[in-house]
């Protein structure tokens, strides 16, 4: 087993007999930090890069993805290349400089084979959530907490995510998947960097974990660290002060790069920068994903166009600590999961969910 070079916890091992057939054994990658609230994000990425790949990146990826997965077999008639499949995907915080590990990116993802389309639902940071069975709080501060717990419980946190998340959309999540912002940072730069038109001035500096935000408006070319930035960026605290933003513009610039990040995985850079995108994925990946099922997702969705694959941010409205969501966009994300697992969905209609924000978030 590799050692820890990633600052993440070591790989947690189950106590107890039962908790280990509920629970698959995961082999450790090492690094963690990245966005993927852009995942299919990026996991999508790398699916639709790894299907460009050949010859020595044939052999490079099946050795991250043997590293990275779990051991077990994969029954055929549950092969991502036959069965539609949902996977949550956590964009935590984490970095050496802070500890932390809030998830600040959250979607849960449904994908198709049959119709070759996938569905991506997010939900804001601060959303509050009440749930039978659990301690009201922001969705985001459930993560550490479980990993707290964990230390006692031996029940992964990643487990405990995804039970909680398969109650609160009253859907079935079959895989869970942590990357962090490192990673997120890796893979840009891997692809060349990518192309956004940003929308705002943005300025933000803090000393103690080396943030530094500084983008004009217009059309830009960033690489990893600025387009991390961009993603995150929140408030000011520059002089003069730039205009804030809120989980909402937030999310559609995530879903913005996600869109760029395609295209670019699918370009010139996108082929010769295919090796570096699968490693930086390896080292900043945590997942109950069999690594055979990482070889069938790939086959199944290698050639996935991003005109299929939808995403439906949630909105809400912000009162001081949380976002209250907006009742008839989460049960319309919920239908479009179970639609998306049918095969019977219709397109999701981003834009319009979009508009329906409502006010700024604050701190």
């Amino acid at each position: 087993m590799s050692s820890n070079r990633s600052g993440l916890p070591p790989r947690r091992q189950n106590h107890n007999r039962s908790t280990k057939k509920a629970v698959k054994k995961k082999k450790k990658s090492s690094g963690i930090r990245t966005f993927f609230k852009m995942l299919l994000t990026v996991m999508i990425v790398a699916i639709i890069g790894a299907g460009l790949y050949a010859g020595y990146l044939i052999y490079t990826t099946d050795q991250v993805i043997d590293a990275t997965g779990t051991s077990e077999t994969v029954a055929p008639e549950k092969s991502a290349k036959v069965k539609p499949l949902t996977m949550l995907l956590l964009g935590t915080d984490y970095r050496p400089e802070t500890g932390t590990h809030l998830s600040d990116v959250m979607m849960v993802v449904a994908m198709n084979p049959n119709t070759k389309s996938a569905t991506v639902v997010s939900l804001p940071r601060d959303t509050k959530l009440e749930l039978d069975g659990y301690k009201t709080n922001k969705i985001n501060a459930f993560y550490p907490n479980f990993l707290v717990a964990e230390k006692k419980s031996g029940i992964p946190a990643e487990q405990e995510m995804k039970t909680m998340m398969s109650k609160f959309f009253d859907t079935s999540i079959d895989y869970v998947t942590v990357i962090n912002f490192q990673g997120f940072r890796d893979i840009v730069d891997a692809l060349g960097g990518v192309d956004v038109n940003v929308d705002a001035n943005m300025c933000y500096r803090d000393r103690a974990d080396g943030t530094d935000i500084n983008l004009k408006k217009g059309a830009q070319h960033l690489n990893g660290e600025d387009a991390l930035g961009y993603v995150r960026y929140r408030k000011s605290n520059c002089s003069p002060k730039t205009k804030g933003s809120d989980d909402f513009d937030r999310n559609r610039r995530q879903n913005e790069v996600l869109h760029a990040l395609i295209d670019q995985a699918k370009s010139l850079n996108g082929v010769l920068g295919a090796g570096k995108v699968i490693q930086s994925v390896g080292k900043n990946l945590e997942t109950d994903l069999e690594s055979e099922q990482m070889k069938n997702l790939i086959s199944a969705y290698w050639n996935i166009s991003k005109e299929n694959v939808d995403f439906m941010p949630i909105t809400g409205d912000w009162k001081s600590p949380y976002v209250y969501l907006h009742q008839d966009e989460l049960d319309a994300a919920k239908q479009a999961l179970k639609d998306e697992l049918a095969g019977t969905k219709q397109p999701a209609q981003e834009e319009n969910a979009a508009e329906a924000a409502d006010g700024s978030l604050n701190d």
